[in-house]
């Protein structure tokens, strides 16, 4: 609760820099509230009364002392996430006329992020999907001029209402079948195996299921990512792919992997199954034929998604929710890596095309070492966290009977590797032209930071997992 009351501050606080003007000061301030909360989520694994981890009436939870890690450490990775996008998108925020509207939006998104990692109610699983959603579709229109930028808010605005609906409906039939919003009673009616469930309540978890694979955009919900992802400003597509994922897979989760929809794992799983397939088919063979370097990464994020519901679908492994935050770290650390060196191509090009990065290794070396660290990663080469984070997620699959899924996935990450190192060879293998890249000093530390974290979670895997061990006092 106390990273929501933060942000939210935060949020409202940046609204009143307009008035009280102290906009030069945002950007200090957001930084020191995001470490802020970020503080304030990690001191939950310190609490010794689980009741403490309770609010709102239960409604939202982080855990009791036995149990804390998976709320915890996913929304640390959220806000980690988010102060390593903030010190990306300074060109993004750059314009006075809306920085404080901008920034606010941001805010409020990770407020509804976080609710989307602890909720323990269904009524506060909608709420997160739409404070979460909202400030997206504005952010995604954010440039008023450009049609593909108001194409782009236009199809989420319009394919996120439709999916909303789905989520609603499928709520509404849940709680006529087991009276309840709460996640606990849910969860008990649920486990009762001598109590008959009417068939109305399997449409409430299918309906349920395909407003949430939208937000994931999982197949056979992912045609509106690729223009969404390409028509909003690039600063928005990143933590779309990032934050939104993160915390959206983290509500799947939540659902799907406890007590509440375990129990019909028989019924869901093989569909989840067949969808992370489908995912992960689609994502990777849509990429190879891309020449825009931003749809490609669309697309890869769409891949990235099937390998994260695989990991739900393997709900018979007690690996499976270590291996979820595991590959979100991984692929955030990434992905932030990958759109900060697009963002500097971009703005020496004015294009993304693949053709732009060629003999990026000869102008700028920064650039072209870190995009490679972070395609290797996204790629699941060694020695990079990438690596790991598609081993754990296999090794779940394998143990949960899902080998042929896990099949399906290293096939699809050999396509993978294919985009990727077409974009590498065209960094290190091809000739440069005249246009001089440049980047930021603030870029010059973040590429570093996040390379870091990349090699070293690629070295040393067991960190992540064991501080999650710590914080469930194993």
């Amino acid at each position: 609760m106390k990273p929501i009351l933060i942000l939210t501050g935060l949020g409202i606080l940046t609204l009143l820099a307009e008035l009280f003007r102290f906009r030069k000061a945002l950007f200090p301030l957001v930084i020191i509230g995001l470490l802020g909360a970020l503080a304030a989520t990690i001191s939950y694994a310190w609490y010794d009364d689980g009741a403490m981890g309770a609010f709102i009436n239960g409604m939202l939870r982080f855990g009791s002392k036995e149990a804390v890690s998976f709320p915890m450490i996913t929304s640390a990775i959220i806000i980690t996430t988010a102060l390593l996008w903030y010190l990306m998108q300074k060109d993004f925020l750059s314009d006075e006329s809306n920085v404080t509207d901008h920034t606010a939006l941001v805010m409020f998104m990770l407020a509804g992020a976080i609710i989307l990692t602890c909720f323990s109610n269904l009524t506060m699983l909608f709420l997160g999907v739409e404070i979460l959603s909202i400030p997206l579709y504005v952010m995604a229109g954010s440039r008023k001029n450009d049609l593909h930028s108001n194409e782009s808010a236009f199809k989420y605005f319009l394919t996120g209402s439709f999916a909303s609906g789905f989520l609603l409906f499928g709520i509404a039939l849940i709680y006529g079948a087991v009276g309840s919003f709460d996640m606990n009673v849910i969860g008990e009616v649920m486990m009762d195996s001598a109590k008959a469930q009417p068939a109305f309540l399997y449409a409430g978890v299918v309906l349920l299921l395909v407003g949430m694979l939208f937000k994931v955009s999982a197949a056979p919900f992912h045609f509106w990512a690729p223009d969404v992802y390409q028509g909003a400003p690039t600063a928005v597509t990143a933590l779309m792919s990032t934050v939104v994922k993160t915390a959206a897979i983290v509500a799947i989760a939540n659902l799907f992997l406890s007590k509440v929809l375990g129990p019909l794992a028989s019924f869901w799983a093989p569909v989840l199954a067949v969808c992370a397939a489908l995912t992960l088919l689609i994502g990777n063979i849509s990429a190879v034929v891309q020449t825009s370097v931003k749809r490609m990464l669309a697309f890869s994020s769409i891949s990235h998604a099937g390998f994260l519901v695989m990991a739900v679908a393997a709900v018979g492994s007690s690996m499976a929710p270590r291996a979820i935050y595991f590959y979100t770290a991984a692929y955030s650390f990434a992905s932030i890596t990958a759109f900060t060196v697009l963002l500097n191509i971009i703005k020496a090009h004015r294009n993304d095309n693949v053709d732009s990065f060629n003999g990026l290794a000869k102008k700028n070396p920064l650039l072209a070492v870190t995009m490679t660290i972070g395609l290797l990663s996204l790629a699941g080469i060694p020695p990079t966290a990438g690596f790991f984070g598609k081993y754990y997620i296999f090794a779940a699959a394998f143990s949960s009977g899902y080998g042929w899924l896990a099949v399906v996935g290293i096939l699809a990450s050999l396509i993978g590797v294919y985009y990727y190192f077409r974009l590498i060879i065209a960094m290190y293998f091809r000739p440069a032209d005249e246009t001089a890249v440049t980047v930021s000093s603030t870029h010059q530390v973040l590429l570093f930071v996040t390379a870091v974290f990349t090699i070293v979670l690629g070295l040393l895997p067991d960190l992540l997992l064991n501080i999650s061990a710590m914080a469930d006092g194993k």
